[in-house]
């Protein structure tokens, strides 16, 4: 019986080790980002918490929901980087630019993927972007455009900072 009691207690002990240094463990890195200077900064997995501002940040574009956006927008610095080139700085330039662009176009965004990772730069400011991919479809014409968007959105304290959008026309194959 004493054995037995041994045993387990035990194999308490090492699962209880081992658990914290799993825990303790340095976080690995999932790639760098590389700084002006050309430095290279490890990117770690960030806050997963992130990954559900983007949603519902697109659930709000995909609903013309133009105040959840604007609450979800940086209330200073606020910038978007089309794939055109064109910037958009600023919560009620953007507003303007939606309120166009969804009267004209139709846009609809369905979801692929979402990737959340952050650094600390240079200068000490950690950095939280989400990275995430996604069909649009666009109504041109009349007709329906499917495009492949890729975002990096930087958020800041629970808020849009910035993001930037490049995009392609899908292939036939490539449409879901």
């Amino acid at each position: 019986m004493k054995k037995s009691i041994f045993t387990l207690v035990m194999t308490a002990v090492l699962i209880s080790c081992n658990t914290a240094v799993k825990q303790d463990a340095a976080p690995k890195a999932i790639g760098y980002e590389i700084q002006d200077d050309g430095t290279k900064t490890p990117l770690y997995v960030g806050d997963m918490s992130n990954l559900a501002i983007w949603e519902t940040y697109i659930k709000a574009h995909n609903e013309r929901d133009l105040e959840t956006i604007k609450s979800l927008n940086a209330e200073e610095g606020f910038k978007a980087y089309a794939p055109n080139g064109q910037v958009i700085e600023g919560t009620e330039a953007h507003i303007e630019f939606l309120t166009n662009w969804f009267a004209d176009a139709d846009p609809k965004w369905k979801m692929g993927y979402l990737i959340e990772n952050e650094f600390t730069n240079n200068k000490g400011e950690l950095r939280q972007y989400v990275t995430s991919g996604h069909q649009l479809t666009l109504t041109v014409d009349g007709k329906e455009v499917k495009l492949g968007q890729v975002h990096d959105a930087l958020i800041s304290n629970g808020k849009v900072q910035m993001f930037y959008v490049t995009e392609r026309v899908l292939a036939a194959d490539e449409i879901k």
